[in-house]
């Protein structure tokens, strides 16, 4: 199987000098995660729900300047990505997307994007299908955070650990979940197009064994239950991969929360199942 056989084509582009509010907003109406970014013809990087997500730091100057309507997709576009030919193998293209930490490949022939290969279309292939382990046995631990951690501390965390991040209740169960898509496709900006600010408040004891009482904590922009998901789409450790692979892609999503008796017990990715074609 090769790379023309699981390609989306043809493909939504953007130049370099458009904004990124229209990036994103191609994105969200066509369901994408990623535009290959074209100047006379040829291409010259790609911008991703990544590259925007991640820009949503509530101390990342860029966005204090300017909001995402004012900002060229060329400031935060990656240049010169990564490509393969339409004949490229799919386990090879697998094993570049691993390696390279990556999530779409555009598809080159004759100097011209003719399509995309993206995760989700290897999702769709032969060779996922003949995945016969189970959930367990590829599942990873989940970083867990609280409701009321921060929009800047959970953009933190996912970057430092480039993965997804699971909310949990003050009792740990199961609270929500915030994804790529969760960061880059938040109603963030008012109408002075700033990062909003809201003041966050927790029940706390006074004393040891005292009376409860609301006590202000801190401001913030937003914070994880103003946009993460819900409710979480679950899986049992002992689950076959291709049960997982089924979910994955009847919801559109990318990752199964992995629960067992009502406890959490890890996550299985859309990585986790395309690392195993590529080994």
């Amino acid at each position: 199987m090769k790379a023309a056989d699981v390609m989306t084509s043809p493909v939504y582009v953007v130049g370099p000098a458009e904004n990124v509010a229209h990036a994103r907003n191609l994105m969200l109406k066509h369901q994408i995660s990623r535009l290959p970014v074209i100047e006379n013809g040829t291409l010259v990087g790609i911008i991703t729900k990544k590259d925007i997500g991640y820009r949503l730091r509530q101390t990342e100057p860029v966005w204090r300047r300017r909001p995402i309507d004012h900002i060229p997709v060329s400031v935060l576009m990656t240049p010169d990505p990564a490509t393969v030919g339409p004949e490229t193998g799919i386990r090879e293209v697998s094993s570049l997307m691993i390696g390279c930490d990556i999530s779409g490949i555009p598809v080159v022939e004759n100097g011209e994007v003719a399509g995309i290969v993206t995760k989700s279309d290897l999702m769709r292939s032969a060779l996922i299908g003949k995945i016969t382990t189970r959930v367990e046995e590829v599942m990873e631990d989940v970083i867990t955070i609280t409701r009321y951690h921060s929009l800047t501390h959970i953009i933190d965390l996912m970057q430092e650990r480039n993965d997804t991040v699971v909310v949990v209740n003050n009792d740990g169960s199961l609270a929500g979940i915030i994804t790529e898509s969760n960061l880059a496709f938040f109603i963030y900006v008012d109408e002075k197009s700033e990062l909003p600010v809201k003041d966050v408040t927790m029940l706390r004891k006074e004393a040891h064994a005292g009376r409860k009482s609301f006590r202000h904590v801190v401001e913030m922009a937003a914070i994880a239950e103003d946009f993460m998901s819900r409710p979480v789409i679950t899986i049992t450790p002992g689950a076959p991969v291709s049960e997982a692979v089924a979910l994955m892609r009847e919801k559109n999503i990318n990752s199964l929360v992995v629960v067992q008796d009502d406890e959490i017990r890890g996550i299985i990715q859309r990585d986790d199942i395309i690392r195993e074609v590529a080994q």
